[in-house]
């Protein structure tokens, strides 16, 4: 049966309704029934990491991927989920225990995620991809534990709309978005100004000319934390940092202006919040995801974690610089898309995705990702108050153009 669009994604009727699990804690609480899309990626392995620690706490009821599949069928294993997901993958299921689906398709993902047996979507798919799950999974009113900041950058104001009219909520996982969000709690009146950290990656330091010749292998050298491919390079370009500055504007409501960022290499202070009385609260932990992700799947509670601790025997100083923003030109193209919004979000993702790919597979240069992505941006049809449909299509031009600027530059003499 076709399904009639709306917003940009099929309408996913609801369906798929299983029956409530009764499953409970020592206490007689039900145990939350928790999907995690992205699970053999970095975050999706550490979140299960922590779920297996809360058994008498967390169901896992669904597993998706985009890759690894031995992993994949390997958590199914351990996790006896209802179902798992492999993206695109129609190959026979060999391998999965008895009773738990298969499904290869994204639509039938989408409709999961929006069943009654779903607590928790913990959304953590790279890049724009994630859109579409966290989309249908709040348009269903669940509760999001967000580690793809790209659905933000690409749709922040129809999200948070969404979340307001469906009743969901939306919880960060990135460490530095997790820490401002620690920090407000319920003082988001008081707030002056946030101040997002970051380790500078593997780069900080270098000049714009000593870039030029980055390796692969150089660039995915991150110096204190541990993920995927795409993530790191985003941490070399200080991409990333562009990404997180338009993820917080609408995550927290804040104008560009009351967003700032400094470079602090150690990886502890994972952000700041200044109020308006001059005081300045932190998060301070070693660089661990768990932590983080731990406290989006139990908030408003706080147990005990595996993340490691900060020793503070061990501790001798913190250092702090600002950003280069000479020679890390990709950092300021997020003040830009925060100010202006629209299409801005979907484009500039789109362009640095598809950059980055095309450096993984060595055929860009280091220092063209930030370039390629300025001038895709700058080539695009601005719209100030796209639809979802809208927004889509500027995603797929500027993959569209990537590929053509990419093809035009290797053809060259």
């Amino acid at each position: 049966m076709a399904l009639e669009c709306r917003n940009g994604f099929p309408a996913l009727a609801k369906t798929f309704v299983t029956a409530p699990r009764t499953n409970s804690d020592s206490a007689g609480r039900p145990r939350r029934r928790v999907v995690v899309l992205g699970s053999t990626g970095s975050i999706g392995t550490n979140t299960l990491d922590v779920l297996c620690r809360l058994p008498d706490r967390f169901q896992v009821v669904g597993l998706a991927a985009r890759s690894r599949r031995d992993d994949l069928f390997a958590q199914a294993r351990q996790f006896q989920p209802d179902w798992v997901a492999l993206v695109g993958d129609e190959a026979e299921p060999t391998g999965l225990p008895a009773g738990v689906e298969f499904l290869s398709h994204p639509d039938a993902v989408a409709r999961r995620v929006q069943a009654d047996d779903v607590d928790i979507v913990v959304s953590a798919i790279v890049g724009a991809a994630g859109l579409r799950c966290t989309w249908a999974a709040l348009e269903a009113g669940k509760t999001v534990a967000l580690a793809n900041k790209e659905t933000l950058v690409v749709a922040g104001p129809l999200v948070m709309q969404l979340v307001s009219d469906r009743g969901g909520r939306l919880l960060p996982v990135d460490s530095e978005h997790s820490a401002i969000f620690q920090a407000i709690a319920d003082r988001p009146a008081g707030v002056e100004r946030v101040v997002l950290t970051g380790s500078g990656g593997p780069f900080r330091g270098r000049s714009a000319d000593s870039l030029k010749f980055v390796t692969v292998e150089e660039a995915l050298a991150h110096p204190t934390w541990r993920m995927g491919p795409k993530i790191t390079v985003d941490s070399a370009t200080l991409m990333n940092k562009a990404l997180e500055v338009i993820e917080a504007r609408w995550l927290f409501g804040l104008p560009p202006e009351q967003i700032d960022v400094i470079v602090h290499p150690e990886s502890m202070v994972h952000s700041f919040v200044e109020f308006v009385d001059g005081s300045v609260l932190a998060q301070i932990s070693p660089p661990d995801m768990r932590l983080p992700i731990q406290y989006a799947l139990t908030y408003p509670e706080r147990l005990p974690c595996p993340a490691r601790r900060l020793n503070w025997r061990e501790l001798t100083a913190f250092d702090f610089e600002p950003p280069d923003r000479t020679t890390c030109r990709a950092f300021d193209l997020g003040y830009e898309v925060a100010n202006r919004g629209g299409t801005t979000g979907a484009v500039l993702n789109a362009a640095n995705e598809m950059a980055v790919e095309a450096f993984l597979e060595r055929q860009l240069p280091f220092a063209d990702i930030p370039r390629v992505s300025r001038a895709v941006l700058d080539a695009h049809h601005y719209d100030s108050r796209p639809t979802l449909d809208g927004l889509l299509a500027a995603d797929r031009w500027a993959r569209q153009e990537v590929r053509r600027w990419t093809s035009l530059n290797r053809s060259r003499p």
